[in-house]
């Protein structure tokens, strides 16, 4: 279902946030401190789950301060769509994995089939070493299993945007972490 700028507006005025700016960067800021106390010696490839991953990796990579490589990956399971399907990969990462240590960073950490799924192949590839990094985990208990090593913040139970995380394909730039009231 398609919506209108002007019906994505509204949600974002209605919308409860949950985490501002200066929340998040914090955290951001906490990833790094933990992200380079553990991984600082490994020389790892740090790869982004596209597209939500873009803005959390890109403020992160501010706060590694130790020789890195970075690449990309795209597999979703939402498509534009509040629910999630079938994963799809749009985009493997170019850099070799086998070998390397990888950490791979993403927006949320919501039910963890995407996450799960992407960590798996990474092994199967011959990564010696993988690890997750997610700004937002949701409060739930629906994650099969999946935990990741880095959490920047937690949010309960609802359908959230803001900082790389959308809305219907939009609001990713949303300057905090906002959750949608009605869903």
């Amino acid at each position: 279902m398609s919506v209108t700028p002007q019906q994505v507006a509204q949600v974002y005025r209605e919308a409860d946030c949950l985490h501002d700016k200066a929340a998040v960067e914090a955290a951001i800021t906490q990833m790094g401190v933990e992200i380079t106390a553990r991984l600082h010696d490994s020389n790892p490839l740090v790869l982004c789950v596209l597209t939500g991953g873009i803005i959390p990796m890109g403020q992160l990579l501010t706060h590694l301060d130790f020789p890195l490589q970075t690449d990309y990956l795209h597999a979703t399971r939402y498509r534009g769509e509040t629910c999630g399907g079938e994963l799809h990969w749009l985009a493997r990462p170019r850099s070799a994995v086998a070998g390397r240590t990888v950490l791979v960073v993403d927006d949320i950490l919501d039910e963890g089939v995407t996450l799960k799924a992407i960590l798996e192949e990474l092994r199967s590839e011959g990564a010696t070493a993988v690890y997750s990094a997610v700004l937002v985990e949701k409060l739930h208990d629906r994650k099969n299993g999946m935990q990741a090593d880095f959490v920047g913040l937690t949010v309960p139970d609802r359908y959230v945007f803001g900082y790389g995380m959308d809305y219907k394909d939009y609001l990713r730039n949303a300057p905090g972490i906002f959750a949608v009231n009605g869903m």
